[in-house]
């Protein structure tokens, strides 16, 4: 049974952290390219960060310099380490996994999805 699993999600202040962690089992993680989306209310669901074909990453220009995605294969756990926090990257965050990688970063494209965890920045 394939299951990701997001936690560390919260309410912080404008310029704070927070780490997220995707724990997943049930499927060999470390043959998928994983990503990061979020949506946010009214709006649709973004690409975020992601590995991409060549084993490097990939970020939206909106938050570039900012967050950093990571893995621990060992662990087969995916992070999203999300620094100088803004309002507007409130949100709900979904980790997601793909077999084959898309050119386009979509949600379409992607098979396997987390349930989300919250995060909520204020001014």
């Amino acid at each position: 049974q394939v299951q990701l699993v997001e936690s560390g999600g919260g309410s912080v202040q404008a310029g704070g952290s927070l780490r997220l962690s995707c724990a997943t089992s049930g499927f060999a993680a470390s043959r998928y390219y994983m990503g990061w989306f979020r949506q946010a209310p009214g709006k649709e669901r973004e690409g975020v960060a992601r590995f991409s074909s060549a084993g490097a990453t990939d970020y939206a220009d909106s938050v570039k310099g900012r967050f950093t995605i990571s893995r621990d294969n060992a662990v087969n756990t995916v992070y999203l380490q999300l620094n100088s926090l803004k309002p507007e990257d409130t949100a709900v965050y979904y980790c997601a996994a793909t077999r084959y990688y898309p050119s386009t970063f979509a949600p379409v494209y992607y098979d396997y999805w987390g349930q989300g965890t919250q995060v909520t920045v204020s001014s």
